[in-house]
């Protein structure tokens, strides 16, 4: 795994990232509740798939939005509820009891220091993490989060679109045909399993050029990158062209 540098519990760059956020309310929810609910299939219960929708301060995945298009969720249908649960799970950061999930003496403690607790979700969730269980496809392309930073630390220093990525991994050159094969997949898998993530996290910003859903996204390094990563490639970067 890669070391991440320390960060203050009171720095305020952590309320960057959006999946903090949605663990320490729902270790304030299992706190105040005596544990999470689960279905008969150990999966958080629709109560909390609720709760977390309205509370994680999630935008994208909104109560208000997911309801548009069912009429209840569960775990699955709002992903920050489902990756939590997998993540503590993971880290063994509770465990099943009598239809609850009950947090672990460990998390309680972690959780007073807030640098630390991002920290050990950092490492859970960006190298741990199956994040196929989010993609749409079966499909893994080269490469290991050690060259996923190290590339994008450069090429996301002015601005970096998925295609441009895929160019600077892989050499593939974005086709005439947006649903030629071999480029659409290794472009989804760098979106769903390694963009994604680190949005997540509060390391990347995304920005969309236009309202067109099919049109290119630029990432963007947030503070919070540098904060947390040394990296090999720091020496090629230079400060951005200010527009």
């Amino acid at each position: 795994m890669i070391k991440l540098n320390p960060i203050p519990d009171d720095d305020p760059l952590l309320d960057r990232s959006k999946l903090l956020y949605a663990l320490e309310q729902t270790i304030r929810y299992a706190e105040e509740n005596g544990g999470v609910g689960l279905t008969q299939t150990k999966l958080f219960n629709r109560k909390f798939a609720h709760w977390g929708a309205r509370n994680f301060n999630w935008p994208t995945y909104s109560e208000e939005k997911l309801l548009r298009v069912q009429k209840v969720l569960n775990e699955w249908d709002v992903p920050p509820v489902m990756v939590i649960h997998d993540v503590m799970t993971i880290a063994k950061w509770g465990r099943h009891v009598k239809g609850k999930f009950q947090l672990s003496k460990s998390i309680k403690q972690l959780a007073q220091h807030r640098g630390q607790l991002f920290g050990e979700l950092t490492q859970q969730f960006l190298f741990r993490y199956n994040h196929g269980r989010m993609s749409r496809i079966d499909f893994q392309a080269p490469g290991d989060w050690r060259d996923f930073l190290n590339i994008i630390n450069v090429e996301a220093h002015e601005g970096m679109t998925e295609p441009q990525l895929v160019k600077a991994l892989y050499g593939m050159d974005e086709p005439d045909d947006p649903f030629e094969r071999e480029h659409r997949d290794h472009r989804w898998f760098l979106s769903s399993e390694v963009l994604r993530p680190l949005c997540w996290m509060g390391f990347l910003e995304e920005i969309r050029v236009s309202e067109d859903r099919l049109a290119d996204r630029v990432f963007w390094k947030t503070p919070l990158w540098p904060t947390c990563f040394t990296l090999d490639t720091d020496h090629y970067l230079v400060e951005p062209t200010k527009h």
